[in-house]
């Protein structure tokens, strides 16, 4: 059984528009990465003006839904960490590596 704490961090995010993003720092607890053909977005992105997450947070990834990522293993990610930023979307994963 896994804890967050083993599950990969958040190294950066560039997505400037995320209420959890402070100087390219996701601040939520946790992210989901979800999507659909081919793109992982992240699903924990929240375009607001007021900020979100905690204080003092190394974001881990809690849960992934793309099962075609290589780096998924029974929906958990298994890579060293994640990047986010922008690309199909407004806040992907930009990690994700398809099989």
């Amino acid at each position: 059984m896994s804890t967050l704490m083993d599950m990969p961090p958040v190294a950066d995010c560039s997505v400037a528009g995320c209420s959890y993003n402070d100087h390219d720092h996701c601040h939520a607890a946790a992210i989901t990465i979800g999507g659909h053909d081919g793109d992982a977005t992240c699903a924990t992105f929240i375009p607001l003006s007021v900020k979100g997450g905690l204080e003092k947070v190394v974001t881990h990834v809690g849960a992934c839904q793309r099962q075609d990522c290589s780096h998924n293993s029974s929906l958990e990610c298994t890579a060293e960490a994640v990047r986010v930023g922008a690309g199909r979307d407004l806040a992907d994963c930009l990690t994700y590596a398809p099989e």
